[in-house]
């Protein structure tokens, strides 16, 4: 079964996974990248102030012979309106 290894890069840090999971498709990685990345989300706006935004995290999913997808997920709040002011 074919190893793949989710790095993340955040813009600030680049964390390379050196362990990967074992995972039956290209399709099963893609599932797993968009959950992983959703939750890492999560985690991240749950510590964040507003300094950080717009927040922009990128995981690269790669196997043996290298990239094989991309998940990006950029979050940014805009106030629109005058009740916003």
């Amino acid at each position: 079964m074919p190893r793949y290894h989710f790095d993340l890069h955040d813009g600030q840090c680049h964390t390379a996974d050196d362990e990967g999971l074992e995972l039956p498709t290209v399709q099963a990685a893609h599932e797993e990248a968009a959950r992983t990345l959703a939750e890492l989300a999560r985690d991240t706006m749950r510590r964040a102030t507003t300094r950080l935004l717009p927040y922009r995290m990128v995981l690269e999913v790669r196997d043996t012979n290298g990239p094989v997808l991309r998940a990006t997920c950029t979050i940014e709040v805009e106030t629109i309106g005058l009740g916003g002011t």
